[in-house]
């Protein structure tokens, strides 16, 4: 059994893991970055960038724009025949996660971070800091940081309760149609239902982002992610024409996301990073911007201080979250209430100013919510 130890073990190439890793190399310790999956095609969220990860994403030596991403300006929200639009108070971009996570990786290794590209970690052992490999060999570190997104790793699981009702994500990518385009063209649009919601938005190759976030008791009632896109277009028909329920749609999933949890403890030499360490509600378009800000937060904390930095670190992030991550919660649950979403909608009709102060609330670094349109 090969067993090897690092500085710094980072499991998971997301945005998070990535922000680690570079700002770990750019500093001078030598990192380990594992990523289970040899290309990025299968990710469920994060197609959505606001200002703030935006400029995060600069700080890493990555151009959203450069990259291709499609300006957001205004976001619509659907509620049946109901849609109300409005600006938003910043630039965002649509940009495919295949896109995004490549690129970050691609910052990571540039910096200095050595990268395994299809390490799948079996497990986990956060007493000794070590992952275990499918292949049987054996990662260790001097400090770990966790960044596997909303997927629990094994040995490691988020210590959620009943106050964290699980949720379903899932996510296609859709062949954009000309009405769509037209429709999209610099927009990111909300759709609600009773338990849930969906997003839609062009992304940088022109095809159509479709995110869905739903109760399990909801779904429930379906049978599989197919039959209940179909069963919820024909509630919505506006989403129904989106979405073409007449093309094939290949789906990725994840069951059981806790919305609105927050990790207020974490064990000695363990950072847990994005998702791993709070999840926000995906309809504020606000996680991509908390992974890279938390990724580079906890690699700063761990070139400051070493491993010992995990629990201040993991307490001071927690409060970091509190405010955006509360905020988005009662967002969420209110629009999956036909009376509330009903209302919450009509105000906004009557006040849009009101959803723009709802976007820069959420944000994990407000001071950039104002950023200058593109």
């Amino acid at each position: 059994m090969t067993r090897t130890h690092w500085q710094a073990l980072v499991i998971g190439g997301g945005p998070a893991g990535s922000a680690a890793a570079t700002t770990l190399a750019r500093a001078g310790v030598a990192p380990l970055l594992t990523e289970r999956t040899a290309r990025f095609d299968r990710t469920v969220c994060g197609a959505f960038l606001g200002a703030d990860a935006i400029a995060r994403l600069d700080r890493l030596g990555v151009d959203a724009f450069q990259l291709g991403a499609q300006p957001i300006t205004r976001v619509r929200f659907v509620n049946g025949s109901h849609v109300v639009e409005t600006d938003l108070p910043f630039t965002a971009a649509g940009l495919s996660r295949r896109a995004l996570d490549q690129a970050l990786i691609e910052a990571a290794e540039a910096a200095g971070a050595v990268v395994r590209r299809g390490a799948s970690v079996r497990n986990a052992c956060l007493d000794s800091r070590s992952a275990y490999l499918r292949t049987g060999e054996v990662l260790s570190g001097d400090a770990l940081f966790i960044a596997t997104g909303k997927h629990e790793l094994r040995g490691a699981p988020r210590q959620t309760s009943s106050r964290h009702p699980k949720a379903l994500g899932f996510r296609a990518v859709l062949p954009a149609t000309a009405a769509s385009r037209d429709a999209l063209a610099r927009v990111v649009e909300l759709h609600f239902f009773d338990g849930g919601y969906a997003g839609l938005l062009l992304q940088e190759d022109g095809a159509v982002n479709l995110c869905v976030s739903v109760d399990r008791s909801h779904f429930a009632k379906s049978e599989g992610p197919q039959a209940f896109l179909e069963q919820l277009g024909r509630h919505a028909p506006l989403l129904g024409e989106r979405i073409r329920l007449d093309v094939p749609v290949s789906l990725s999933a994840v069951a059981g996301v806790p919305y609105g949890w927050r990790a207020e403890s974490t064990s000695a030499g363990v950072f847990r990073l994005g998702d791993q360490g709070a999840v926000i509600a995906s309809l504020a378009g606000d996680g991509i911007a908390m992974a890279l800000a938390s990724g580079q937060s906890a690699a700063q904390a761990f070139v400051a201080s070493g491993p010992e930095a995990a629990q201040s670190w993991q307490e001071a992030w927690a409060r970091k979250c509190r405010s955006p991550v509360v905020i988005a919660e009662t967002f969420r649950r209110a629009a999956q209430a036909p009376i509330s979403r009903g209302a919450a909608l009509h105000v906004m009709q009557l006040f849009p100013g009101l959803a723009s102060a709802a976007a820069r609330l959420t944000r994990i670094d407000r001071e950039f919510s104002a950023a200058a349109r593109r």
